[in-house]
């Protein structure tokens, strides 16, 4: 027996040396940011982007909804957008989120209840408080007056016949449509936005947060799904949607609202699983639990690094715990921006982690880039 002190204390010696040693190679991996080039890298990219809305024939996975100016796609691009306009003093940021607001006369999509369909208002919104004024409001409290009207009542279960869409049962709708909702709030000093909003999110929460995870299933038919080793299936970019999703409520929600405490909560236990999962080349494998032979992917990671960055800026993350996450994931998305601004590695539209390739591009990739790029311009001004 006598001899188990002296290993105890041998193991605890190696074990931090270790970590010592791991400390030592992060750092020397995390370069430091030059802020000087964040503002033009997105700059080119939205430039890029701006000038391939149509035809989209850039992108790999060609949908009739991509082609739509009201998509979620192209949604996810303008609220990335609004960003960078508040942030570059080149006003054709701005005045390109106006003129897509008018062109489509301010509506959102043609489907009353889905989330997807309600991503675009968030950039309407902006855009009425930076010279659209309040036309640019009307048709979407129009909507969301008729949803309140007559409010689904479908459960959220994604595997039978039954259509669960109508409600957010799947967690991307945590970015598309929460935010709109807490923003209008804000705007009309009308509660029942948000409170519609928090309802609804807490039933999304309660039915696809995974506990034990800390990480979000897409939609119930991932339940039961598993690797080929067994572990559970958790998507970069699903996830990537609640994590910028929970920020952006946080962003426009009151200090004082009673109901912070339960979205600061989840981000930050969010934001504590993420890190530990973010790859030595700084990317998110698309498959959260499945590091391994994980391709660079630049959607979910964009998501990320917003949400990090955001945290620290708004003072619900220790900076000296995430910056270097950050550091590490934005210098990857850097690498991801062609010289002429094009963004690759952005897995395609999908509702699970795919292959993705370098020549991969999508309008909601450049969405999550720009909002990366913005909060880490923020993190160094």
């Amino acid at each position: 027996m006598k001899p188990l002190p002296r290993l105890t204390r041998a193991i605890s010696t190696l074990l931090g040396w270790l970590l010592i040693v791991a400390t030592s190679l992060a750092a020397a991996d995390t370069k430091p940011i030059d802020r000087t080039t964040i503002l033009p890298l997105l700059e080119r990219a939205a430039d890029w982007q701006l000038a391939h809305l149509e035809p989209v024939n850039t992108l790999k996975v060609m949908r009739e909804e991509t082609r739509n100016p009201r998509s979620w796609q192209q949604g996810a691009f303008y609220i990335g957008l609004t960003a960078l306009a508040e942030r570059s003093k080149a006003e054709r940021f701005k005045e390109a989120i106006l003129s897509h607001g008018r062109s489509q006369k301010w509506r959102l999509g043609e489907r009353t209840y889905h989330a997807d369909d309600q991503a675009i208002g968030q950039s309407y919104l902006w855009a009425s408080a930076h010279g659209a004024g309040p036309e640019a409001i009307g048709p979407t409290r129009r909507r969301l007056d008729a949803i309140m009207a007559a409010p689904p009542t479908n459960d959220l279960d994604a595997r039978g016949e039954a259509q669960c869409w109508d409600r957010w049962c799947w967690c991307d709708a945590l970015f598309m449509a929460p935010p709109l909702w807490v923003e209008l709030t804000r705007i009309t000093k009308d509660p029942r936005y948000a409170e519609f909003a928090h309802k609804e999110w807490k039933a999304t929460q309660d039915y696809l947060y995974d506990r034990e995870e800390h990480l979000f299933y897409r939609d119930s038919r991932f339940f039961e799904k598993r690797d080929s080793k067994g572990r559970k299936l958790f998507w970069s970019r699903g996830n990537g949607w609640v994590f910028a999703g929970v920020a952006r409520v946080l962003t426009v929600l009151p200090k004082n609202d009673p109901t912070r405490p339960v979205y600061e909560a989840l981000f930050k236990e969010m934001a504590a699983k993420i890190q530990t999962l973010q790859k030595p080349d700084g990317y998110w494998p698309t498959s959260l639990l499945a590091p391994e032979n994980a391709p660079p992917e630049s959607s979910g990671t964009g998501f990320f690094v917003y949400g990090l960055a955001w945290g620290i800026n708004a003072g619900l993350l220790d900076r000296a715990t995430y910056e270097p996450s950050v550091l590490r994931g934005w210098q990857a998305l850097e690498k991801a921006v062609d010289a002429d601004g094009r963004l690759g590695w952005v897995q395609q539209v999908s509702d699970r982690p795919e292959q993705v390739a370098q020549s991969d591009t999508q309008f909601y990739g450049v969405g999550a880039l720009l909002l990366a790029g913005s909060a880490v311009l923020d993190l160094y001004r």
